[in-house]
């Protein structure tokens, strides 16, 4: 397996993203749809950070660089909503709902999830072999073990904040919902897209109009994530 280049001073930090998910969950009211995917998000980025420091990639460099490019497409989404801009189609669905009163916190954490890990993950990892100068194989090892913190995560995010007593599950509606979505089965569909894209780096077009399908599909999906729910 080859080796990823040195990372550049740009991306050797995550402390830039931290402070600005920080900043966000200070001023965000806590109902609120992105309030909500953030805290969960912030979780996760500190994880990841503590487990760098810990020494738990093989590839520290490479891990930084995965995981600020990462959190760079969430936080450009929400720049970009904010200088009233119209952001890509996977985060849409969670912006156009972020308050509306039918939809529970457990259905705004996973649609962002589902927007995060089904595309700006696969764009990620095509930035990252850029800078690094490596292939989408060089960073396999970091790309697990990043999915691995956001499946312990999910599994926590539902237990938290599905409602109701276990006995009661089975006939609430969300239950249904959120029972044809995946962690696992996106972070597979992802890690798929990213090598095809970067197979198809040198056909711009077809790389584009790829890009622009996987956009419209996750968001798509967080769209039926989304749905209003009786209480």
């Amino acid at each position: 397996m080859a080796h990823c280049e040195q990372v550049p001073a740009a991306v050797r930090t995550v402390d830039t993203v931290l402070a600005r998910m920080r900043v966000l969950d200070a001023t965000l009211p806590a109902r609120d749809g992105v309030a909500v995917f953030n805290r969960v998000y912030l979780t996760v980025t500190e994880a990841v950070d503590r487990h760098i420091d810990g020494g738990r990639f093989p590839d520290a460099g490479s891990a930084i660089a995965l995981d600020v490019r990462f959190a760079q497409r969430y936080l450009s989404a929400v720049d970009t909503l904010e200088d009233g801009r119209r952001p890509p189609a996977c985060w849409r669905p969670l912006f156009q709902f972020r308050r509306h009163p039918g939809v529970r916190p457990l259905q705004f954490a996973l649609a962002g999830i589902n927007a995060h890990i089904g595309h700006d993950l696969a764009l990620a990892v095509v930035d990252t072999c850029r800078t690094l100068g490596c292939e989408p194989v060089d960073l396999e090892d970091e790309f697990d073990r990043v999915g691995d913190l956001l499946v312990t995560l999910e599994e926590r995010v539902r237990e938290e904040l599905m409602p109701g007593p276990d006995l009661l599950q089975i006939a609430d509606p969300l239950t249904h919902l959120l029972g044809s979505w995946s962690l696992d089965r996106a972070r597979d569909a992802t890690w798929a897209a990213a090598r095809a894209l970067w197979a198809l780096r040198r056909l711009p077009d077809v790389a584009g109009e790829f890009t622009d399908r996987l956009d419209a599909a996750v968001g798509f999906a967080g769209r039926m994530l989304l749905t209003p729910l009786p209480d």
